[in-house]
Parts: structure tokens; C-alpha cells; sequence
């Protein structure tokens, strides 16, 4: 092993696809039915909204990943903006989202696998998305990234086929109108309860944020991220939020004979059982593109705290010698899966999306840091970009953050006194500052 600098081979592309993988569009109709009970059949609301307020902090990611070039994310962007303390703080958060995230991925997919062939044990199945993932992303990202080619293309068919099937099944029945507002829009609708919906469905928006952690590995990274991270909001959402409508449309009522797997239930009603085991097969290639990509992401964080020496650079900031890849840190979020093997779904993702809303708070208060308060860029057009805006999202995220279930809280704030307690063990009770990250990057 050495230290080396991250290859510079991802294109615009390949950076949309590697952040629509990570959100894993199909993820719409996976969780469907908890989202509709949560909102009372209001589904495509939740999405909107989630949407809008996504916005405002993709637009502040935009802006500091142009700001800051380098992996480290949230991370970077609070530690050089703000304070350093504040930024092992955030970056402590977001490994509530990086590290878990993969480990829930695999598990919500090993479930389905398990109760389509129950012959098999699900560690079995959970094991071998560990096993399979990890040498596809220590090999590299160029050939994770085709593989992501191949599987967006089958997840996006399966989504567009199960919209297709509900317009046929909305069309073939004359009391269901193609157009309606109610999905959006009633007057009995209640507003905290599309706001917890629209807080879940921020979980399905995590990719966008993810792939300002190739920053290192991206060509022209200070123009292509941002414009990455916007897209791949827009479309994301866009999907989300169409598919969400269209799907509401051909099951309205918020009940179902399992939440967890209403998806299913919706497709044996507009295709039938054989359209039922595509459906699966689509959901768990999936989980698979997205796994592929939350461990990638994971991987790459953790190499931008070690290589500050926030954690220990000789396991977490050094990249191999031929592969040029963080193996140990691929290596560790694998064992980290492992406790799929003793957690349940919701346990293991009561709390991810906490450190989600964190992070994304702190990114928008960066920009106000960096680009309003330090670089004194205050003209009218500065003053909406690069302080109401990123207010806006601040916000947006924290009105999320409360509207989280109390357990999911609960839990992240026991992870961030740790995190606390971890720095102050590491700065000498917060009289010295965190090491420094070493900005030095390879070119080409």
C-alpha cells in the first residue's frame, strides 16, 4: 500500500449515473406504501416538496464543490468555510449516512431475496452482496461504472414499465381521471404529515450529495460537479415525483395488506404475477447499482478523514498500489455490513437520514461562510445566491430534521455526543485544532 493521488477518469456522464445509482430510482416503488400510509395517499407530494427543498442545498453543494475540489464532501466544505472542530463534527455526522447507508441497501435487498426463494437464509444473500460489491469497487470505479450502465438501464425499464402498466390499469377505468390534483393537492390534506412523508422521501435523494465525494476522480471537477449535482436533482426528482403520481393514481387508498411490500401487491393488480417477479428482479438490481455506489462513496470519505489524519492515516488514508482505490476503507464498510446479519431494516435506517439533514444544513450555512461573509460578495444578485438561498435550504433541511420520528433523533444525537467525545479526546479537550487536510492534488 501507498499514498497516491485518485485518478482523475469520470466525465459528466459518468457522474450523473454514478449519483442516479446511488439514489436508485426504482427505490420510489420500494418504499411506496410507507410513504403513502404516512401521508394518507398524498404520496407525490411528499416527493414535490422533498424536491424543492433538495434543491436549495444541491445548489449549495454546487457551490462549494466548485469552491473546494477535493473528496471530503460536507466535511471539507464546513471544515474550510467555517471552523475545523465544526467540521469533524459534520464529518462525523455524515458517517451516520456513508456507513450505514450500504449496510441497509444490502439488507432491505437481501429481505426481498429472502422471501422470494426462502429456502435460502438471508445471510447468505447478505453476504454476497458484501462479497460481490466490494471487489467490483476495489477493482475500480471504470468498471463499476459499466456495470452501473448495465444496471440503471434494467432498473429504469422496470420503473417504466410498472408507470406504463398503471396509466393502462388508471385508463381502462373511467371513474380514475388521468389528471388530478388530489395526489398534491386536498383539502383535508395535513401539512405535518406531508412534511414527515417528505422527510423520509429525502432518503431516496442522497445520491446528489454523494458524488461531491469524487471530486478527485472527476475531469474539470470545479464545472462538472455542480452541474452533476443539479442534474441529477432534477431528474431524480422529476422520476420521483412522476412515478410517485402515476402509481398513486392506480392504488389511491393509503391501505395495504403489508406496507412494507405494497410495491408488490400493487403489481400483481395492474400485471399480474409474472409482472410481480420482475418488478423484484428490478428492486434488487436496484439495491445492487445503489449499494455499489453508497460503499464507493463511504470508501472515499473515510480516505479524505485519514489522509487529515482525523482518523488513523495508516489504515484510512492510504490507496493501493495498483488499483489506486481506498481498499482498506472498502474493506472496513464491508465488516461494517456485517451487522445486517443482527439488524433489522428499520433499525438500520431509523437514523441515516439524520446525519443527512445535519450535513446538508451545514452546507448551506458554508456558503453563506464562504462566499457572503469571507469573500464579501454582497451585491443583489449575490445576496439571493449566496445568502437567501442557501437560508432557504438550511431551513428547508432543518424543518426535516424535526420531523424525523423522535427514535431516529434520539439515536443521532447519542451518535454526535460520541463524535463530540471523540474530539475532544483528539484535540486535548478542544485546546488544539484537528490536523490539517492535505489539499494537494494530481492533475490529468
Amino acid at each position: 500500500m501507498e499514498t497516491k493521488q485518485l485518478e482523475r477518469s469520470l466525465t459528466l456522464g459518468s457522474v450523473v449515473l454514478f449519483g442516479l445509482a446511488y439514489m436508485t430510482p426504482i427505490i420510489v416503488l420500494g418504499t411506496f406504501g410507507i410513504l403513502a400510509q404516512m401521508t394518507d395517499g398524498m404520496v407525490p407530494a411528499s416527493y414535490l416538496l422533498a424536491l424543492v427543498a433538495m434543491l436549495f442545498t444541491a445548489y449549495s453543494y454546487g457551490r462549494m464543490a466548485a469552491a473546494f475540489p477535493v473528496a471530503g464532501s460536507a466535511y471539507t466544505y464546513t471544515r474550510k468555510s467555517i471552523h475545523a472542530k465544526l467540521g469533524f463534527l459534520v464529518g462525523w455526522a455524515v458517517l451516520l449516512d456513508y456507513l450505514f447507508l450500504p449496510m441497509a441497501i444490502w439488507l432491505i435487498g437481501a429481505a426481498y431475496l429472502a422471501a422470494a426463494f426462502p429456502g435460502i437464509p438471508m445471510a447468505v444473500w447478505v453476504i454476497a452482496f458484501i462479497v460481490l460489491t466490494t471487489l467490483i469497487n476495489i477493482v475500480g470505479l471504470k468498471m463499476a461504472n459499466t456495470v452501473n450502465y448495465l444496471m440503471m438501464l434494467l432498473q429504469f425499464l422496470v420503473l417504466l414499465a410498472f408507470v406504463a402498466l398503471c396509466i393502462h390499469y388508471v385508463a381502462g377505468d373511467a371513474s380514475k381521471p388521468l389528471w388530478n390534483l388530489a395526489p398534491f393537492f386536498r383539502g383535508d390534506m395535513k401539512l405535518p404529515m406531508i412534511m414527515a412523508g417528505a422527510a423520509v422521501a429525502c432518503y431516496s435523494f442522497l445520491g446528489f450529495d454523494a458524488v461531491s465525494t469524487l471530486t478527485e476522480e472527476t475531469r474539470d471537477a470545479r464545472r462538472t460537479i455542480p452541474r452533476a449535482i443539479m442534474w441529477i436533482t432534477i431528474i431524480g426528482g422529476l422520476i420521483f415525483v412522476v412515478a410517485s403520481y402515476f402509481v398513486q393514481l392506480a392504488h389511491p387508498s393509503s391501505q395495504f395488506k403489508s406496507v412494507d411490500d405494497a410495491a408488490f401487491e400493487i403489481a400483481k393488480n395492474i400485471g399480474g404475477d409474472l409482472f410481480a417477479s420482475i418488478f423484484l428482479i428490478g428492486l434488487i438490481i436496484g439495491q445492487f447499482a445503489s449499494g455499489l455506489s453508497a460503499q464507493a462513496s463511504a470508501s472515499r470519505l473515510l480516505y479524505a478523514m485519514g489522509r487529515d489524519a482525523v482518523l488513523p492515516p495508516s489504515i484510512f488514508g492510504k490507496l493501493h498500489a495498483r488499483f489506486r482505490t481506498p481498499v482498506n476503507n472498502l474493506l472496513i464498510c464491508g465488516v461494517v455490513a456485517l451487522l445486517a446479519l443482527k439488524l433489522d431494516v428499520t433499525t438500520s435506517t431509523s437514523f441515516i437520514n439524520f446525519g443527512a439533514f445535519l450535513a446538508f444544513s451545514f452546507v448551506n450555512l458554508s456558503v453563506i461562510a464562504h462566499y457572503y461573509v469571507r469573500q464579501r460578495r454582497r451585491a443583489l444578485r449575490d445576496f439571493f445566491l449566496f445568502l437567501l438561498f442557501p437560508l432557504i435550504g438550511m431551513l428547508a433541511d432543518l424543518w426535516l430534521l424535526v420531523s424525523l420520528d423522535s427514535r431516529a433523533i434520539m439515536l443521532g444525537l447519542i451518535w454526535l455526543a460520541l463524535g463530540i467525545a471523540y474530539l475532544a479526546k483528539l484535540t486535548g479537550f478542544f485546546r488544539r485544532e484537528p490536523p490539517e487536510l492535505d489539499f494537494v492534488e494530481a492533475e490529468g
